[in-house]
Parts: structure tokens; sequence; C-alpha cells
């Protein structure tokens, strides 16, 4: 007979995508957390999870069942919360965002939320931009953050925290470096260090170089940040990246910004969570934080 302490293993599964990381969150060992997905798929008739190498992946079918739970464990939830209103938030929230904003917008506010609630176990899982939505509406996170134009959605609560400034970094020993004005055309022939085809601002990036018929420029593509700053470091390329991810190379010496921006390039540092998930104290104080650090920081 299906259990409830079973569908709250499956639940944290789905966050963590990791048995051993579900089993430290649930205070179980490793074998228990195992021994109950194999109950639950054994009763269900079907896999819930599957292992790709060393990776785990949710199945159609455990994402089906995730969103047909959902409403019952945020009851559960809730309830929970109600018997024990005392001032001391316990429990489990999971966050993901893109690697950009793990990186350089929500340290501080884990830190700040922490400090907080020491109590509550916090979870981080970094996913791709255009996947973030969907960790929502599968129940797989509580709150996401994305780097995207402004986002309109009928099911999903967003509140955009502050707008991003994008800019173009070379090394300081880079031709156009030394330029006090540039123009589309100086861009010919250049090679161009980038995130890979699929986030908001490549697609920016793209369109207004084919919209001023510019087609001779070399592409290097990587999956994070970092490989983009020390490849234009190194005089490879120029960087195209958010204004925060080099303050502190720009500061160092490392990196120059060159003295021209894509126009009308509106991207947001964006904060959603699900329209029909109950936002228990755990959530409402987190959301809370991060308007502090991000939005309210950024406007003083």
């Amino acid at each position: 007979m299906m259990e409830l302490r079973q569908l709250i293993t499956f639940r944290t599964v789905a966050s963590t995508l990791n048995f051993s990381r579900a089993a430290e969150v649930l205070n179980y060992v490793p074998s228990n957390v195992t021994m109950q997905i194999k109950a639950l798929e054994d009763e269900l008739g079907v896999r819930l999870f599957d292992r790709l190498g060393k990776q785990l992946v949710i199945t159609t079918a455990g994402k089906r069942f995730l969103t047909h739970i959902q409403g019952v464990l945020n009851k559960l939830d809730e309830a929970r919360s109600v018997v024990h209103d005392d001032g001391n938030l316990s429990g489990t929230l999971t966050v993901s965002a893109n690697e950009v904003l793990c990186a350089y917008r929500l340290p501080v506010v884990f830190r700040l939320f922490r400090s907080r609630h020491p109590g509550v176990r916090l979870i981080f899982r970094s996913v791709p931009n255009q996947e973030l939505k969907h960790t929502l509406f599968e129940g797989t996170a509580d709150v996401v953050f994305m780097l995207d134009e402004p986002i309109r959605s009928s099911g999903l609560a967003v509140e955009p925290l502050v707008e991003e400034t994008f800019r173009f970094f070379a090394a300081p020993d880079h031709p156009l470096a030394k330029r006090t004005t540039l123009k589309l055309e100086d861009f010919h022939e250049e090679v161009f260090l980038t995130n890979e085809k699929g986030c908001t601002y490549r697609t920016m990036f793209d369109r207004q170089f084919e919209k001023e018929g510019i087609d001779s420029i070399t592409y290097l593509e990587f999956q994070n940040a970092e490989a983009i700053k020390q490849c234009a470091i190194t005089g490879i390329g120029i960087a195209f990246l958010p204004e925060i991810t080099a303050k502190a190379e720009v500061e160092r010496g490392e990196l120059v910004a060159l003295p021209w921006q894509i126009p009308d390039l509106h991207v947001h540092t964006q904060m959603l969570w699900h329209k029909d998930k109950w936002l228990s104290p755990i959530i409402l104080s987190f959301i809370e934080a991060a308007r502090e650090v991000i939005a309210v920081a950024e406007e003083n």
C-alpha cells in the first residue's frame, strides 16, 4: 500500500535527482531511499526514474505522477506549517537558476536566508535557462530565477528584480580596446566568445548582427561565463556577457568593456514561482530575502 513517506521521498528525489542527496535531506540512509522508490515503482507498475550513466533522470511517468501528488503534498506542508507556527522555520526549499545567476546573484541571497533560517534545508539545482519554467510546472523547484526578456505567463508568477547590462569585453591589448567609439561594422572578422545557442541574450546577439547583414563573424561557444572570460583574457576573442560577471576582471585590469552595446537589449533577472502553489512561510521568506538582496540593493 502506498505510504505518505514514499511520496515525500519521491518528491525529494525528483528535486535533487540524486539518491544520496535526497537521503541527506530526509535524514535517511541511501539504501532506504532506494528501497522506498523501488516499492513505489512496484506498486505503480512503472519506472519513475532512469539511470543514464551516473545521471538520474525522472521518466515521463514520473513527471505525470509528480504533477498529481504535488497538490496533496502542498496541503500537507501547509497543515504542518499551521501546527508548528512557532517562528522557527524548518523544512526543505528547492531553488533553480542558470549558472550565471547561481554564481553572481544568488550566493548572497542564500547567505542571508541561511542566517535567518538555519533549520531550513536549501537545495539548489543549476538548470539551463530554457528548462527553468518546466521545473515549476513539474514541481521539482519551488522558486526559479531566470535571465531573460520580460516574461509573461498565465500559470506562473513573475517578479522582475533588476535589469542586467550586457557588454562586450576584451583584453586590454586587443586592437578595439583602445578605441573610444565603435560601430557595428568594426566587428568584421572578429572572434566572439558567447554562450551556446538557446539562451535569450545569445538569440538577441545573433539577431542584431544578422539584421545589419554582418556575417563574417567567427563564434566560439561555451557553456559557462568563466570559460568565456578566461579566453577573452588570453586574447582569443571578444566576450559577450552580463556586466556583473566581469566586474572583478575589469577592476583588476584583465578585461576592458568596449564602447558599444546592442541597442534595445532588455534582459532582466526575474524570480518565478507557480501561481497555484501554496507559498509556505519558508518560500515567502526566501522570496523576501531575494528582493532585499537583489532588487533593493541595486536601487541603492
